[in-house]
Formats: structure tokens, C-alpha cells, sequence
């Protein structure tokens, strides 16, 4: 391989150049990588010219070389593009590579010279040395024509297409390489997500707010947000789907309660914003990236601020279902899919609005062929254990042409199909160590509950109890008429059949559904716990429907009761939120069941020995 050499004084070049305005402005940048070393998700080293060395980061790009051993370390590469920042309270300069391209493998050593034009051969295979002084060859002198800047860009315009003109005339940076201590920067970035314009007031005043979500065309994103004056001036300009160039704008340290994507910092769009949208060239499509959580590792996520993504096979999907919003009784459609994947668990996704009834009517369609999705951005929360919901920016992908997707549908259809699968927000396992909280964590007695009647003011809280059901009222209202698509109350028709406000419409046939009280007591006390329909069923051993059968049954040992009373006494691990409501006046103490389990008495046995180790002294 030729002999390759550093530029001399590349470093000073660099220094005296900090922020150029387009990579046609560059003199050719050749430096030495020393202690090339990865640092967290980045690789770091230190740029020589063989007399002063610069610290420098790789862009993320990049990776593939040094992983692949193109670039080495005491190799060389070319500076393509690149920006200096400062270091924070020190007189240093760090330099960020936006682009570059390996020149030349591990050399013998590392370049030292105090002259110009000093080269040092590659490493040779087989450790045949090369004849010399220590590899080190003269450079011979070239013929240099020299060319004015205005000719150079006359020749690269005229060599080059229209849709890369415009680039050539403004530095764009990927976002990846964007930081709070960049001076003047410009970015590329298609709208893909836009939020509402929201009002707020605070002791400053009144406002107005709204957010987008920016990506670039490697698929990262950063989340820009717009107050005031400024939001007034973008909100309008901001179009989903478009492109457009941003300079101008400031960057801080995202907050991570509200930020909505996966990046370090978050960016803030003033009134001297520069924001001009891509007209004269190809929009493109950015790649939608996905940071899948696997279904059984959603505990930890419920109720939290970050969103998640999922991958998994459609197992269900029901008919389209009208909501009425609390804030303002507009009704919106819903639409429940259940997915699974490898883990063997299933969780419920609700799909709102146009997903509901667009893309929700799509996955109907195909259900009996077991579809697979990628749901970017979605809300995890706690009903039935553990569910998640779609947002405005949530995207449904069905099938998609990714690794992910390939392996799943492999999987399901060699062994998912035929598995055994329970819900994530069982809470079964004893052993799990998914984040969800468990019938085995948070274990209180009832006395706790009862004997402080201001548990759950405000806000409710939850625990777990061992106890027995001692006591089900037979003559109570152990049920409700429900609507077989949306388990919502439904009155009696006039003529026929059963009306549902939330459906609006009516069926000839209803279900019925749990909602029944019954007495549970431990060690330490009894109290009253409102139980509903999964888990009353698994305390009784059978239907609403099937007990209401029992029911209407003539005969001495009416058939009723006697299941009644074989559901007492036996003993259950109880999850519980505990609430605090107000009934004429005064203040009352609910608990409710989340979830029932039988006891595993092998695991109550270890819970118990444990308890006893911890009392040793």
C-alpha cells in the first residue's frame, strides 16, 4: 500500500476554522486517530498532526468502520466535515466529526515531526520491515494549481445535480452530532409529529405553547417546542410531512417528565427562528426508528411519563366502540387489539380515532391471519394490571419489513400459535422481576387498611393481602346487564332487546357482569372489598351467566346458595387499591380487588422463611 501522510498543521487549520460555512470551503484535512477508545455510546480520540493533538469524537455513523477496522487506531483519516466546541469551563476546544473517510490503516508508530511533509508507511503483514530509517520517507514536492474559491464552486455547481445545489450553499448537520454549546447551526428535518396549540397560565401571566417532533434523514429525532410569539409565528408553517430547514434555534438538556423521544436534548424555536421549508427538492421519508419493550417487561413503564414501543402477533380485535370524553362529551371511536409475543404474555392495546377506525378496520380484516404490528409511542397503564393506548403521534405499522417482525412470525408460527399464553397483568409470578407490582409485594394486613381511614385520600393506594372470603350476600345485586361489545351498561329497549349509551346502538342479547361485595378477613380483622367480574369469577368458579342459571333452579338445596357458600373459606392472595369517597357528607373507606390469585403455598413458604431470617440477630 502507498504511503500515506498527515496534512501539516492540520490541527491549527482546524482551530482557525471552527465553523465553516460549507464543506466546499475545506482544504484537504488529513490527521493521525490516537487512543481511539469507546466512551459510553461514542468513540473518542485524539486528532494529531504530528505537532499538537485535538480531542474529537467520530460521529455514530461511523461505528461500522472502526467496528470493522477501518479506521484504527494510529491510522489516518480525512476530515470531511466538522465542528469545534468549547469545553465547558475550560479554554479547550473539542471537535466534533460530522463526516469523514479512513485513509490509511495502523501505521508503525505514532507521527512526531517538527517538519513538514514527513510520512510514515502503513503496517506491514508478516512482519517484513521496511528499509530506511524507521519507514520514514521524504514527500516529494508536487505541482500545486492553484484554483480561487469562486472557481472551485463554479466547477462543483456545475458538476453537480439541481437537488444538491441548495446544499451546497448552507452546512447541514445531522441531529445527532447537535449539542447546547454549538454556535450557529442548520438542520434538515421532516415534521413527524405536531401537537395542538395549548394555552397555560402561571404567575408570569397567560401563554400559549405547542410542540413538533423533528427527524432527519438518518432517523433521529428531537423533540422542538415554540411559546408565545413564536408559537403564533410557526404553528401555521409547521405542516405534517414537509421539510424544512431550521437555524437558529437554542438546545438544553431534554426533561425527561415530558419529553416524548429518545434524545439527550430538546430544542427551543424563538421569534429569530429561521425556519424555510424544502421546496425545490425531494421531501424524503424519514426511516421510523423503534426501541421495542418486550410485553412482559412493561411493569416498569405503567403509569410513567416516557412512552414505549411493542412488536406483536394480533391475537384479537374487537368492533369499533364510541367513548365520550369527560372534558367536553365529544365522543371519539375506540378499538381494542390483544397482541403477544415471544414471552408467552399478552397485553390489550386501545387504539383512538382515525387508528380505531382506519387502521383498526384494516387489522379486523386480516385478524384470522395473525398479523404482526409495531406500535411506536404508545401510554402504558394500569388497567387490568398493565395496558397500553395509542396518542396523537402514536404510528401502526402492520407486517413491516423489519428484522423484529421476521423473528416474531417465525416464532408464532412454529410454537406461538399453539403456546399457552396469560396476560402480563396477571401479577401471578411470585418470582417475576418485571416491575409490576405483584400479589407477593406491598403485603400489608387488613388492619392496616382499616385501622387508617385516610389511606387513599386523594390519591389511591395499593396493596396486597392473604385473606379468605368468609361472606357473599346472596340477596345483592351480584350483577349487571352489560353490552357484549363494550362491557357497559344497557338498559331495556322499548319493544326488544338491550340499548348501550356507549355503542349507541341496540342488541337483541345482553351479558352479565360481577360487580358483587363480599366479606374477606385475615389474622388481624375482616373488612368489606368490592370485587368485579375476572376476579370475581375466579372466587365463585363460574359466569355471571352461569350463576344466574343457578339462580332461577327450584330444589331443597338450592343450587345458588350451596356455590355461594363453597366460594367462602377458601384462601386467596388479594391485590387492592384502596380509595377514600364521600356518601352524604362523609368520608368512606373502598377496597377494591385488582387482581386474585390462588395461594402457592411453596412461595408463601419462602416469603415466610425469609420474614424469618430477617428477625435472626
Amino acid at each position: 500500500m502507498a504511503a500515506k501522510s498527515v496534512t501539516p498543521d492540520a490541527v491549527s487549520t482546524l482551530l482557525a476554522n471552527p465553523s465553516p460555512d460549507s464543506s466546499s470551503d475545506l482544504p484537504d484535512i488529513v490527521v493521525q486517530v490516537l487512543d481511539l477508545k469507546q466512551s459510553g455510546n461514542r468513540y473518542m480520540f485524539s486528532a494529531s498532526d504530528g505537532k499538537m493533538k485535538l480531542r474529537a469524537i467520530l460521529p455514530s455513523n461511523m461505528y461500522s468502520e472502526v467496528l470493522s477496522g477501518n479506521i484504527q487506531n494510529l491510522g489516518l483519516i480525512r476530515i470531511l466535515d466538522y465542528t469545534l466546541n468549547d469545553i465547558p469551563n475550560k479554554s479547550e476546544k473539542y471537535l466534533i466529526v460530522t463526516k469523514c473517510e479512513p485513509v490509511s490503516p495502523a501505521l508503525e508508530m505514532e507521527i512526531k515531526s517538527e517538519e513538514p511533509g514527513i510520512l510514515l508507511k502503513p503496517k506491514e503483514k508478516g512482519g517484513v520491515k521496511s528499509e530506511g530509517a524507521a519507514g520514514i520517507l521524504l514527500k516529494p514536492k508536487q505541482e500545486v494549481v492553484t484554483k480561487s474559491a469562486a472557481q472551485i464552486l463554479q466547477e462543483q455547481h456545475r458538476n453537480s445535480a439541481p437537488a444538491a445545489r441548495m446544499a451546497m450553499t448552507r452546512r447541514v448537520r445531522p441531529l445527532v452530532s447537535l449539542n447546547p454549546y454549538q454556535g450557529n447551526w442548520t438542520i434538515k428535518v421532516s415534521v413527524t409529529s405536531k401537537g395542538n396549540m395549548r394555552t397555560y397560565k402561571n404567575a408570569r401571566g397567560e401563554g400559549c405553547v405547542f410542540n413538533v417532533e423533528l427527524t432527519d434523514e438518518d432517523g433521529t429525532q428531537i423533540q422542538a417546542t415554540m411559546f408565545n410569539d413564536a408559537a403564533r409565528k410557526f404553528f401555521d408553517k409547521f405542516v405534517l410531512g414537509r421539510v424544512y430547514y431550521i437555524s437558529k434555534g437554542t438546545l438544553k438538556v431534554a426533561n425527561k417528565q415530558f419529553k416524548t423521544v429518545q434524545n439527550d436534548y430538546e430544542m427551543t424555536l424563538n421569534e429569530i427562528s429561521e425556519v424555510e421549508e424544502v421546496a425545490s427538492e425531494a421531501s424524503f421519508v424519514p426511516e421510523t426508528k423503534f426501541n421495542f419493550v418486550q410485553i412482559d417487561q412493561l411493569g416498569p413503564h405503567v403509569n410513567k411519563s416516557e412512552l414505549v414501543d411493542v412488536i406483536g402477533v394480533v391475537k384479537n380485535v374487537s368492533s369499533t366502540m364510541s367513548i365520550r370524553r369527560k372534558s367536553d362529551n365529544e365522543s371519539i371511536p375506540k378499538r381494542d387489539i390483544t397482541i403477544a409475543d415471544e414471552t408467552k404474555k399478552t397485553v390489550v392495546v386501545s387504539l383512538w380515532n382515525d387508528l380505531a377506525t382506519n387502521t383498526g378496520q384494516e387489522l379486523l380484516d386480516i385478524v384470522d391471519k395473525s398479523p404482526v404490528v409495531a406500535i411506536k409511542s404508545l401510554r402504558v397503564g394500569d388497567f387490568q394490571g398493565v395496558s397500553l393506548s395509542t396518542i396523537s403521534r402514536s404510528v401502526v405499522l402492520i407486517n413491516p419489513g423489519i428484522p423484529e417482525a421476521k423473528k416474531l412470525r417465525c416464532w408464532y408460527d412454529f410454537e406461538g400459535k399453539d403456546a399457552a399464553m396469560d396476560s402480563v397483568g396477571s401479577g401471578s409470578s411470585p418470582t417475576s422481576n418485571n416491575g409490576i407490582r405483584s400479589v407477593y409485594s406491598d403485603r400489608v394486613s387488613l388492619s392496616h387498611i382499616t385501622s387508617n381511614p385516610s389511606l387513599g385520600d386523594g390519591k389511591p393506594a395499593f396493596f396486597s393481602i392473604r385473606g379468605y372470603i368468609s361472606f357473599i350476600k346472596p340477596d345483592q345485586a351480584m350483577w349487571y346487564r352489560a353490552c357484549k361489545t363494550c362491557n357497559k351498561k344497557v338498559t331495556e329497549s322499548i319493544g326488544s332487546g338491550y340499548w348501550c349509551e356507549g355503542c349507541q346502538k341496540s342488541d337483541e342479547q345482553c351479558s352479565l357482569r360481577y360487580i358483587m361485595v363480599a366479606r374477606v378477613c385475615d389474622t388481624s380483622g375482616e373488612a368489606f372489598v368490592s370485587v368485579f367480574n375476572e376476579e370475581a369469577e375466579k372466587i365463585v368458579g363460574c359466569s355471571a351467566d352461569d350463576l344466574d342459571n343457578l339462580k332461577s333452579q327450584d330444589g331443597e338445596d338450592n343450587p345458588y346458595q350451596l356455590k355461594l357458600k363453597q366460594a367462602t373459606w377458601v384462601p386467596h392472595l388479594f391485590r387492592v387499591s384502596v380509595t377514600v369517597n364521600e356518601y352524604n357528607s362523609e368520608k368512606r373507606q373502598r377496597i377494591t380487588a385488582r387482581a386474585v390469585v390462588p395461594v402457592d403455598f411453596a412461595a408463601e413458604s419462602r416469603i415466610m422463611l425469609e420474614d424469618i431470617s430477617k428477625t435472626r440477630v
